[in-house]
C-alpha cells in the first residue's frame, strides 16, 4: 500500500513511517494541513491517515476539501479526541473510519488494510501476475507456479513495482523513488544487491527467466515466453 501520513507530532509520525515501512509499504508524511491537503490531491494514496488537530488546516477541513474536489481516497481519523460525538463528527466529515488515540499498531495496520482492500476491489488490480508468477497485494503472498516464494518487505515491495510496471524498463531511479523513498543517488549497491535476491528467489529453478536486465537502462519483468 502507499500511504499518506498528515501528523504534526513528529515522534508520532516517524514511528509510523517506521512501522508502515517496515510492514513492506510505502508511507509518505506531511507535518501540516495544507501540506497533506496538496499531497493528497496529487499523490496517488491507497489510504490517508488524518489527526484532526493540524497547524494551518485542521484534519477535517483538508477532508472535507478532498470530498469537495471527489477525491475518494478513503481516510481513517486518527485523534486524541475519543468521544462518541468526536467521531461521528468525522465520520460525517467524510472520514471513513476513525481511531482514537493511543492506539494498537496492529489495529491500525488492520483497519488500513481493510480501507485499501475495500478501494482496491472498485478502482484497481489488487493482484499482479506475469506468467505464472503472482502477487497479492492484500495478503503480501507471491507464489510461481505451484510454489510460495518467500519475500522480505524490501523485495516484496520491489517485485511490487517492477510487476506493477510489467513489460515496461524500469530505471534505478525509479526504483529508489518508489521503493526505497531516496530522492538522490546513495552511490551503493542496494539495488544490484536486491534485484541479485529477488531474481534467485523468483527465476532459480525455473526455465523461463521473469526478471531482466535491460543493459545501461534499468529493468523489466516480462514473460520471456511471448518474445
Amino acid at each position: 500500500m502507499r500511504l499518506l501520513i498528515i501528523e504534526d507530532d513528529r515522534d508520532a509520525a516517524d514511528y509510523l513511517v517506521r512501522a508502515f515501512r517496515e510492514t513492506g509499504h510505502v508511507a509518505d508524511h506531511a507535518a501540516d494541513g495544507e501540506e497533506g491537503l496538496a499531497m493528497a490531491l496529487d499523490g496517488d494514496y491507497d489510504v490517508l491517515i488524518v489527526d484532526r488537530m493540524l497547524p494551518k488546516r485542521d484534519g477535517l477541513s483538508v477532508i472535507g476539501e478532498l470530498r469537495a474536489k471527489k477525491v475518494e481516497t478513503p481516510v481513517l481519523i486518527l485523534s486524541a479526541l475519543g468521544q462518541v460525538d468526536d467521531r461521528v463528527k468525522g465520520l460525517r466529515a467524510g472520514g471513513d473510519d476513525y481511531l482514537p488515540k493511543p492506539y494498537s499498531f496492529s489495529e491500525l495496520l488492520a483497519r488500513v488494510e481493510v480501507l485499501a482492500r475495500r478501494r482496491g476491489g472498485r478502482n484497481e488490480e489488487t493482484v499482479y501476475r506475469v506468467g505464472d508468477l503472482e502477487l497479492d497485494r492484500l495478503s503480501h503472498r507471491v507464489t510461481r507456479g505451484k510454489e510460495e516464494v518467500i519475500l522480505q518487505p524490501r523485495e516484496f515491495r520491489l517485485l511490487e513495482y517492477l510487476m506493477k510496471h510489467a513489460g515496461q524498463v524500469v530505471t534505478r531511479t525509479m526504483l529508489l523513488e518508489n521503493v526505497w523513498d531516496y530522492h538522490f543517488d546513495p552511490q551503493t549497491n542496494v539495488i544490484d544487491v536486491h534485484i541479485s535476491r529477488l531474481r534467485s528467489k523468483i527465476d532459480k529453478g525455473f526455465s523461463q527467466p521473469l526478471l531482466h536486465t535491460i543493459r545501461g537502462a534499468g529493468y523489466m519483468i516480462r514473460d520471456g515466453s511471448r518474445n
